[in-house]
């Protein structure tokens, strides 16, 4: 599991990322996190619909009613035109980020004592 402190700086770019390649509602975002992370990305409802609803005061994403054919109507979220433009920088930062800590972190460091 990843700590509190690493997951709540990735949950905005996870999230951005989780709807990059469509809408979906919080059972499946849920699902797919859990998916992708391995088990390691929990998150509750509770963590959930705080981030979607900060994300869709921001402008980052929109949300929509849609029936269902399994019971009733999902609320449905995808990320908007402004969203993808934050993902992409977003993405860039992490991806130098990680790339500094591979060169910190170069085979054969030793971190133990």
């Amino acid at each position: 599991m990843f700590s509190k402190r690493m997951l709540a700086a990735a949950m905005e770019p996870l999230m951005l990322s989780l709807l990059a390649d469509g809408p979906k509602y919080g059972y499946q975002i849920i699902k797919k996190a859990r998916a992708i992370s391995g088990d390691q990305i929990q998150w509750s409802n509770s963590k959930l619909y705080p981030l979607l609803h900060q994300l869709e005061y921001d402008g980052l994403v929109e949300s929509y009613w849609q029936p269902s054919d399994a019971g009733p109507d999902r609320k449905y979220y995808r990320i908007k035109p402004r969203g993808k433009k934050a993902l992409v920088k977003t993405r860039n930062e992490w991806l130098s980020m990680n790339q500094i800590f591979a060169t910190l972190w170069t085979p054969g460091l030793s971190l133990e004592s």
